[in-house]
């Protein structure tokens, strides 16, 4: 293929026509995927931390429930996971193609993962700062709240970074099996038919979308320090 012909890069009738419409598919998956497990993630790494042993409000059985869910969600493939939901997955959205078949596992695959990160983000709070407020007599649903969670604040910013790039990356390999987006371009275009100015412009978008991100997650996570 000739580098310079009229067809190829920014002039392939498939990047003039395919691109943005797969760019736009890339980021309403990772977008929707991302806010509900963020928050849902959030929540559970809450409630894990919360009700370990040694924990707020100590629930041994709850968290050995949670955690076994949990480590199960973080074990199973996410490719596995698009196929065995696909049933739930047209329950939820009507379809278990298209962006919108993809965002449900992605979701699912998403939260158990985020909730371990959350978990690990609470677990790291200074005692001393736990104790203090303790001691001041704040409530353990105040401390919980206003203390560990409002000081985990930066780490958890950076674990949402984490997890949107993740959910980057997953939603490209969703692309294997229907979703659409960026990676079914790329695979459909890019490898099958062999156009590799397809594939290297696929490529760096991902690329840019990724450092996009986690500048601005780096950003977000300074602005809350109040270290």
């Amino acid at each position: 293929m000739n580098p310079l012909a009229s067809d190829t890069w920014f002039s392939n009738p498939v990047i003039q026509e395919s691109l943005i419409p797969a760019l736009g598919e890339t980021l309403l998956m990772v977008f929707w995927a991302s806010l509900i497990s963020a928050f849902l993630g959030l929540l559970l790494g809450i409630i894990l931390t919360a009700t370990k042993p040694a924990g707020i409000l100590p629930e041994r059985v709850v968290n050995a429930v949670l955690g076994f869910i949990v480590n199960i969600g973080r074990s199973i493939p996410f490719v596995i996971l698009m196929f065995v939901l696909i049933p739930f997955t047209r329950k939820v959205v009507g379809t278990g193609t298209g962006w919108q078949g993809a965002t449900v596992p992605l979701t699912i695959a998403a939260i158990p993962y985020f909730a371990r990160m959350v978990e690990s983000n609470l677990s790291n709070v200074e005692l001393g700062k736990i104790e203090a407020a303790h001691m001041m007599g704040a409530s353990r649903t105040r401390i919980l709240t206003g203390v560990i969670v409002r000081e985990a604040m930066p780490t958890i910013i950076q674990s949402i970074t984490i997890l949107v790039i993740t959910l980057i990356g997953y939603s490209a390999m969703a692309g294997v099996v229907g979703a659409g987006g960026l990676g079914a371009l790329a695979l459909n275009y890019g490898y099958y038919r062999w156009t590799p100015d397809v594939l290297v412009i696929v490529v760096v978008i991902l690329v840019m979308l990724v450092m996009l991100v986690q500048v601005i997650g780096d950003m977000l996570s300074r602005l809350v320090d109040h270290r």
